[in-house]
């Protein structure tokens, strides 16, 4: 078959880094994020997380080529921060918010097996049709 080995999606050969950053010398307060071995879940998830910030004024990516497993993303702040400093702000937020995502998940999940065993029991309502609240 053509299609390259499903390892070389997330697996880093020897030498290669996972974060490499380069300043733009055009734009002021800007730079350029090379971030090897993710796809565009990840890249969306950064740019929209980035223009959440009042400080960022462009937030971009692109996947040069589907076959290159990274992404390019591009990042211009206001003078008083720099693109590297809102982007590990941009990542400390997004595990906070799927960490809160998670339990939030959890905690609805053990409520729903709790409310089936009921139903089991002959305690409660039938769950058959029941939603679990996702509130974020």
């Amino acid at each position: 078959m053509n299609a390259p080995d499903r390892f070389e999606l997330f697996v880093l050969p020897d030498g290669v880094k996972k974060l490499t950053i380069t300043p733009d010398t055009k734009i002021p307060n800007a730079a350029t994020f090379r971030i090897e071995k993710e796809d565009h879940t990840l890249a969306n998830m950064l740019r929209m997380q980035l223009l959440e910030d009042p400080k960022v004024l462009f937030a971009g990516y692109k996947m040069p080529h589907p076959l290159d497993h990274y992404f390019i993303l591009k990042v211009q702040t206001t003078p008083d921060t720099n693109p590297a400093h809102v982007l590990g702000n941009a990542v400390t937020e997004l595990i906070q918010n799927v960490g809160s995502m998670k339990n939030k998940f959890e905690m609805d999940l053990i409520r729903a097996r709790s409310d089936a065993s009921k139903v089991d029991n002959g305690e409660g309502e039938d769950l058959s049709s029941h939603q679990v609240d996702m509130d974020f």
